[in-house]
Formats: C-alpha cells, sequence, structure tokens
C-alpha cells in the first residue's frame, strides 16, 4: 500500500536536515515518507496568528527580565508584524519540510531579522510554545461560539413569542400526550442552549491557563517570569505544574464534550423540525434557501439542513472518542500523539460554529400551521389528564380517577370522538363526579390555562417565560 499525501501547503523550499533545529543529533536524514507523516503543518497553519501573539508575549517578558536586549526585542516585533501582514493577505509560504507553523513562522522571522529571531526561543520549547498557541485559539473559538448560541437562543425566543398562543400536542413516547403551545415546546431548546452557554463559558475558564514557561517539561533555568505573559496574553492564571502543563489537554476533551452536547441538542430540534415538515405531521415548512429537491422526483423538499446537523452531530461525537482514545494511554510528560488533537479540535471549532450560523437563520425561516397542530392534539385524548385532575379535584383518590377516565377514553375511541364530544350522560356513566363544568376542562384552551405555574404551558407563564429568556440572553 501507497501513502498518500495531499497538503494544501507543499513545499516552497527545501530545508536540508542540516538546518533543522533538531538535526545535530542524527546521523541520517528523515525520510521523505517520515517528513509527510509527521508534518503537521497542512492543518496547524491555523494557529499562525496565535502563534505570533504568544511569542510577541514571550519576546517582552524575556527583556523584562533582562535576557533579550531591546534591540531584538524591537527587531521581533518588527518582524512579526510583517510576517502577521503576510500571513492575513495569504502570501506566506508554508514550507512541509519545516514541519509544523512554529518552526515555518521562526525560520521566516529568522531570515528577515537575522539572530534575533534565533534568540526568541530562549526559554521555551515547541512543547509549551503549541499548548499555548491551542489554548489561545479555542478561548477565540469559544468566544465566538457563545455569540453563536446567543444568536440561536433569540431566534427561538422571537419564534416562541409569536406563538406563545398556538396549541400543539406534546409527546411522549412520540405519542400525544397533554396539549403545551408551540412557544413552550420551543422555549425547552432554549433552556438547553442556556445550559451548552453555561457549560462553554465555564470550559473557557480551564482553557484560559497559561502553559508557557513549563518549556519541555521541566521548566527552564533561565529567569522568566510567567505571570508577565499570562498578563500580556489576558490569561486568568498559570498552569502550575510543568509536566502537565505541556501535556494536559483536558480542556481540548472538555471543550469537544460540550460541544457535543451543542450538537445533541440541535439533533434533537432537527428531527422535530424534520418530522414536523413531513406531510403526516404537516406543523411546519421551512424556507426554501434551507431545502432541496430530489433528481427524479419534483415534487420534493428536502430538509436537508437539519438533517446535515444530525449527521454532523455523529462527526462531533466522533471527535470526543478520538480525543478521549488518543489521551488514554500516555505517559508523561509530552508525546507525538498530540500532534493528533488538532484535526478532531478544529473541526469540532467549524462544524459547531457553521451550525450555530445556519441554525440561527433557520430558524427564521420557519412558517408554523397551527390548524394542522391543532387537528393533531385532537386525535389523541390530549385532555384525559385534565379529565383525571378534575375528578381528584371533586373528591376522587387519583388512581380511582385514572381508571375512570381510561374506561371513558376506550368508550370515546370506539365511537370515534373526543372526549369532550361524549354527552354530561355518556360521561357521568362513567363516574357521578362529573359535572356540567367538565366541558371547560375538556377543552385545549382550558387545559393550557390550567398549567399556569412557574414553568408551565400556560400562555401568560410562557410570555412571562420569554421575557425572562430575553434577559438572560
Amino acid at each position: 500500500m501507497i501513502l498518500s499525501f495531499h497538503s494544501p501547503f507543499p513545499p516552497h523550499e527545501h530545508v536540508p536536515d542540516a538546518a533543522r533545529s533538531w538535526s545535530g543529533r542524527f546521523s541520517e536524514p528523515v525520510s521523505e515518507i517520515v517528513k509527510r507523516y509527521t508534518a503537521s503543518i497542512p492543518f496547524d497553519y491555523r494557529l499562525a496568528e496565535f502563534d505570533i501573539q504568544g511569542s510577541l508575549a514571550h519576546a517582552a517578558m524575556l527583556h523584562h527580565v533582562g535576557v533579550l536586549s531591546k534591540d531584538d526585542l524591537d527587531s521581533i516585533q518588527r518582524g512579526m508584524a510583517e510576517l502577521l501582514t503576510e500571513i492575513r493577505a495569504g502570501g506566506f509560504n508554508w514550507s512541509l519540510d519545516r514541519e509544523d507553523v512554529h518552526l515555518n513562522i521562526e525560520a521566516a522571522l529568522t531570515a528577515k531579522i537575522g539572530d534575533a529571531g534565533k534568540r526568541l526561543h530562549t526559554g521555551r520549547s515547541r512543547n509549551d510554545q503549541v499548548a499555548t498557541d491551542i489554548r489561545l485559539f479555542l478561548r477565540d473559538a469559544i468566544d465566538h461560539i457563545l455569540a453563536g448560541l446567543r444568536a440561536c437562543q433569540t431566534s427561538l425566543v422571537d419564534l416562541a413569542e409569536a406563538h406563545a398562543d398556538t396549541v400543539m400536542p406534546g409527546f411522549t413516547h412520540l405519542q400525544v400526550a397533554q396539549p403545551v403551545t408551540f412557544g413552550h415546546h420551543l422555549l425547552a431548546y432554549f433552556e438547553m442552549l442556556a445550559r451548552d452557554a453555561e457549560r462553554m463559558a465555564d470550559c473557557r475558564r480551564r482553557v484560559n491557563r497559561l502553559p508557557l514557561g513549563a518549556a519541555a517539561l521541566a521548566g527552564t533555568s533561565y529567569p522568566i517570569d510567567r505571570q508577565f505573559v499570562a498578563d500580556q496574553l489576558g490569561f486568568d492564571a498559570v498552569c502550575e505544574n510543568s509536566l502537565d502543563a505541556v501535556s494536559d489537554r483536558d480542556f481540548a476533551i472538555e471543550f469537544t464534550a460540550a460541544a457535543a452536547l451543542v450538537m445533541t441538542h440541535l439533533s434533537r430540534l432537527s428531527e422535530e423540525l424534520i418530522l414536523w415538515m413531513s406531510p403526516r405531521f404537516g406543523f411546519i415548512d421551512l424556507a426554501d434557501r434551507f431545502c432541496t429537491g430530489s433528481s427524479i422526483m419534483p415534487q420534493k423538499k428536502n430538509p436537508d439542513v437539519p438533517e446535515l446537523v444530525r449527521g454532523k452531530t455523529g462527526r462531533v461525537n466522533g471527535h470526543l472518542v478520538a480525543l478521549l482514545t488518543l489521551m488514554k494511554g500516555q505517559p508523561l510528560a509530552y508525546n507525538k500523539d498530540n500532534q493528533e488533537d488538532k484535526e478532531p479540535l478544529f473541526d469540532t471549532v467549524d462544524t459547531l460554529n457553521d451550525t450555530l450560523a445556519i441554525y440561527a437563520d433557520m430558524l427564521t425561516g420557519v412558517t408554523v400551521k397551527p390548524d394542522a397542530m391543532r387537528a393533531a392534539v385532537m386525535q389523541g385524548f390530549a385532555t384525559a389528564t385534565d379529565l383525571a385532575d378534575y375528578l381528584v379535584k371533586k373528591g376522587a383518590p387519583f388512581r380511582d380517577a385514572h381508571e375512570v377516565v381510561a374506561r371513558a377514553v376506550r368508550a370515546a375511541d370506539s365511537s370515534g370522538r373526543d372526549l369532550a364530544e361524549l354527552s354530561l350522560d355518556e360521561l357521568q356513566a362513567f363516574s357521578p363526579m362529573i359535572g356540567d363544568d367538565v366541558y371547560a376542562v375538556l377543552t385545549l384552551e382550558g387545559s393550557l390555562a390550567a398549567r399556569d405555574h412557574f414553568g408551565g404551558t400556560a400562555p401568560a407563564q410562557v410570555r412571562a417565560a420569554i421575557a425572562r429568556a430575553r434577559q438572560r440572553i
């Protein structure tokens, strides 16, 4: 079997092994296939801006403690500014021979400013450098994701407010259970995303700790000031153990777990949108821009976006398992295995950001069909529990009331009618406690209004929940 490698960054220069940062120890060059197999630049180039950010803070610290001269610091700052401009403009020449983003930038900096570029790596290792870069990247990603969650929550609340009174069937076991409002149903997803935002914010606290200064694994003999670097980069704290600092990927696993939960919640909503859009339900329609047609069936309108959200949820869940498996057998401290943390992490960030952005827009394109929802509620004896509660309030034990209503439902079902369509005489045949006030209980609006408590589905409570939700966003 031939190992193939397709890099978006083919080498622009050949770097002799003698010029590599570690080459003095080896008596033969690295084989070409090993270069391709071990290089991370095809994906870790995304860390470039964060690598520069960390390097500038490290350089400032080295000057602060007297290890780096002012002239060298000025040269590094000037050279890094030029490199950042090139990278942002897409004009930087990435080299596969340079292995990773760190050596690419260091080599380019040295080519620009000379020996000052070589002094930049004093007191650090690629081990603590990459750990810092990933944390900077992920901190920025979480901030974008939190904004995406807020946008989705806003779309949910807007749609819920428009349908605070719209009755629909609430389901258990996908069978009609009790009436709820569509607004109340949507607010359940608001709560899920609110917990997701809490998890992301909590995860960010543990991401926002500085590993730089741990060097390869044991720290450094230079008189570094790690708190100075933490302050420069906006980290809340400094990783306290050098071994842990370079080998910890808990924060990436924790983030991916939180991301998997967000995707799981959106996948559940996607499943409902798919069901509701089916003619068998007919509760909603999605805007055309989120759907596709069929190559042979001209009548089809397929909910491709929600279906892909379901599929991409499995992808993110897989990344979580991949990261857990990556770490489970590693001894301290850093191991090359950890190079494999980036692609799952990057793809999780991309997938979640894209999903949140498209969902916030897609919810604004939902057209609700209240008549279909109401008709569906009428098919499942959704007010049966209300009749049981009515009997309990009249003095019947709940288990007796449950049995009475079950027999009434059976009779109504056999005659093809709803409970509210049974005559008073018919209902009283099941229990003499039933009076003519029962019909107020058996209406859908009566059922909704009866749940008038905090967290209930009464329209007044739904509107109150919407007001609270807007304050929380």
